[in-house]
């Protein structure tokens, strides 16, 4: 599948029907899931796949259209409710488990993909735990972060190391009371984090 024709299909998915402010329930948009999801297909790194705090499914289903198997975790039920419709929708086969992304237990996979909270909210915890099991689970990590984490994110993932960041535009479309254009341009940086041991990977 082309670059375009992915972001078109992505694009057909539905977003998150009553977003919350604290959970930092923003949707990926299908450009950003795109511009991700074809870097890591182009590195050959969506074969066994999680997406990690899925929301509604835009990450796990762009993976799924690329070939891979996936798995999409998600605590928020409503949210997986539409993950599971946007897959049918799609006409694509993801396993959606409802788990906390600090606590959940997998096995067998190679990369994580994910839009991990910023932590711009005080109820939300951020993207430390989710980095955290990211680097636990998987061997390649590709990630979405504020623009200028790039510090903090190298401590955070130690031993694992940043291979690559890239800046891209996220379009941050209304959809919460405090916002006040309907749709806001910010850019953001995206990470590629390898897991190696002893210069391989963990499951090599």
């Amino acid at each position: 599948m082309k670059k375009k024709q992915l972001e078109m299909q992505l694009e057909r998915l539905k977003g998150f029907s009553n977003p919350s402010a604290d959970k930092e329930q923003y949707a990926t948009p299908a450009s950003v899931a795109t511009d991700l999801l074809y870097l890591a297909y182009l590195h050959g790194d969506l074969e066994s796949v999680c997406d990690l705090g899925c929301g509604t499914g835009v990450l796990a289903i762009g993976s799924a259209l690329l070939g891979a198997k996936v798995v999409g975790v998600e605590i928020d039920p409503q949210s997986l409710r539409t993950a599971r419709e946007n897959a049918t929708r799609l006409g694509v086969e993801v396993d959606f488990i409802r788990g906390d992304a600090n606590s959940v237990s997998l096995k067998g996979i190679k990369t994580v993909v994910m839009n991990p909270p910023f932590g711009a909210q005080k109820a939300s915890a951020g993207d430390r735990g989710f980095l955290r099991k990211a680097v636990e689970i998987a061997d390649v990590v590709y990630s979405i972060h504020n623009l200028g984490s790039e510090g903090f994110i190298r401590r955070i993932v130690e031993p694992c190391t940043v291979e690559e960041i890239y800046r891209i535009k996220f379009p941050l479309r209304r959809c919460f009371a405090f916002h006040s254009r309907d749709v806001k341009t910010i850019e953001v940086e995206l990470y590629r984090i390898m897991c190696r041991r002893n210069g391989t990977t963990r499951q090599e």
